[in-house]
């Protein structure tokens, strides 16, 4: 490491040399130091003003000797810190924008579909809509957008905006690049008073009609930005409408052609619902399973209808411990990436999973989850 030494240096009034000011650069095998002075191997006629040492040495007051005579220096050393190495991301960051469009200056998008893609039997409806952009909101697959809904709250003032995961890829359902998709599950429940209570912007997106105007912020987020990769391997963790950034990732694998861009990994979904009826968009990973089943796999997970051999109810953390040691192998390779979205909930039951594998190998699960997250490979978006 470089070192800067500043010295001021004084000869005595007898001597008469006219001494100028001059910069001297000494490798280390030139100096030896002990605790009263610093030997500098070679000969000298000039003071000295700057040192520039090439490691760092404590120093305050020092004899240095040069040309057979010793002089006092008083000296400060500061050390010059290398330049951090800018760290290279393994997702698809690069030229990725934020926050284009904020709270006070919205982007005025128009709904250009609407339609609800849950049964009429399912325990909620789940809609699937489309917005215009009109190619002014550049987001990546796995980033999130801010919705204001209409009106104003309870104390006359406009509503907050609310996140939500896109699900459609960067080039859109029309494949222009033009517009962004939701996939929104209409939030209705009863309070402790009996009451009905609607979610304020759930219920406002699942009710638009097509040509309504919608306020639109962002984009945001680079949690769960996409592997650089093309031959990663991709374990996507879903549940309910958490499936949203992970229809972006399946149609960019599988239904679009990029010239940057062509997977030949291993892209593996569970998705846990808590009935048949629930499956969203189950036509389409059955199509890009038909189309690529050396690239894809797909695991379903209905708790209400399916059961392990034990008798337990199948959610998506029980549908996974059936491929326990598979997972755990896959998970111990630097390429393989592991995205988890949706109901908080599910996180503990894949921990508990994790938690008996890696004891197998005498690996403390909470500190290799850390090691992964640190890595990029393990990532998180739940509500």
């Amino acid at each position: 490491m470089a070192a800067a030494l500043s010295a001021s240096l004084s000869l005595p009034s007898s001597n008469s040399t006219s001494l100028s000011i001059k910069t001297i650069f000494i490798s280390p095998e030139n100096i030896t130091f002990n605790k009263c002075k610093i030997l500098i191997k070679k000969s000298y006629t000039l003071s000295v003003h700057k040192l520039y040492l090439f490691e760092q040495v404590p120093l305050c007051n020092r004899n240095v000797s040069a040309g057979g005579k010793v002089f006092p220096i008083r000296a400060q050393l500061t050390t010059e810190v290398p330049a951090k190495v800018a760290k290279v991301s393994k997702k698809q960051d690069e030229g990725v924008v934020v926050n284009k469009f904020r709270p006070k200056d919205p982007y005025i998008g128009r709904c250009l579909l609407n339609t609800k893609i849950t049964g009429d039997d399912a325990p909620g409806e789940t809609w699937h809509m489309v917005f215009s952009t009109e190619g002014q909101i550049p987001y990546r697959e796995g980033q999130s957008i801010g919705v204001i809904p209409d009106g104003v709250d309870s104390n006359g003032k406009p509503h907050k905006l609310r996140l939500y995961s896109i699900a459609s890829s960067a080039l859109g359902d029309f494949g222009d690049s033009k517009t962004v998709s939701l996939c929104v599950k209409r939030l209705v429940y009863t309070n402790d008073k009996g009451e009905i209570v609607k979610g304020v912007c759930s219920n406002f997106l699942c009710d638009l009609k097509p040509g309504a105007e919608v306020k639109i912020t962002g984009p945001v987020g680079k949690e769960m930005l996409m592997p650089k990769d093309p031959n990663a391997t991709v374990i996507m963790l879903a549940t309910g409408t958490g499936i949203a950034p992970f229809r972006g990732f399946l149609w960019k694998m599988f239904f679009e052609k990029h010239k940057d861009y062509k997977f030949n990994g291993l892209a593996w979904l569970f998705l846990g619902v808590p009935t048949s009826s629930s499956l969203i968009y189950k036509e389409e990973f059955e199509k890009m399973k038909e189309k690529a089943p050396e690239n894809f796999r797909l695991d379903f997970a209905v708790s209400r209808e399916q059961t392990n051999e034990k008798g337990e109810k199948m959610y998506i953390q029980t549908r996974m411990a059936e491929y326990a040691e598979e997972l755990w192998t896959l998970l111990k390779k630097d390429n393989t990436f592991v995205y988890m979205c949706g109901l908080k909930g599910m996180e503990p039951g894949i921990d508990d999973i994790m938690t008996s594998l890696a004891e197998r190998d005498g690996i403390n699960w909470a500190d290799y989850k850390k090691q992964l997250k640190k890595a990029e490979q393990w990532n998180v978006e739940v509500y």
